[in-house]
């Protein structure tokens, strides 16, 4: 499973990011990454989609769709379980709170290991996707 997802990450076009100073606390991103506010439905966008956000490789999504994951925790109920500052930096870089994870860093560039030459420094979502995700995320109570 490590495998297919390193190639199904390195296969995509990567956003390119600069991240902001990003500001950990305890298990959240508190401040935003953009000043501009998260859209829901991009937000949704992305989470479906299996080229750009990948969720669905791992996640099953509140729908009917049968060709979701179950490998990793449901997305449904996301905004009941975690506040948009908890989502933040579950996607941002999830390692943070589990080394062992296997969810990609979607925001994170510095530090990682195995990453293309073509991808180096590169984010798989810039900060206003990442935005528009937790808008989505939040909204799934």
């Amino acid at each position: 499973m490590k495998v297919f997802l390193a190639s199904a990450l390195l296969s995509m076009t990567a956003a390119t990011a600069n991240p902001a100073a990003i500001n950990i606390v305890g298990d959240a991103i508190v401040t935003p990454l953009t000043t501009t506010p998260g859209d829901t439905a991009r937000g949704a966008a992305i989470v479906a989609n299996r080229q750009i956000g990948l969720c669905v490789l791992c996640h099953q999504l509140p729908s009917d769709n049968k060709s979701q994951g179950n490998i990793a925790t449901s997305i449904a109920g996301a905004g009941s379980r975690w506040s948009a500052a908890q989502l933040r930096l579950r996607l941002v870089d999830s390692r943070r709170l589990d080394p062992a994870s296997v969810m990609p860093a979607y925001h994170r560039v510095d530090g990682l290991t195995r990453v293309a030459n073509a991808y180096q420094g590169k984010s798989i979502l810039d900060a206003q996707q990442i935005e528009d995700v937790v808008a989505y995320l939040v909204t799934l109570k």
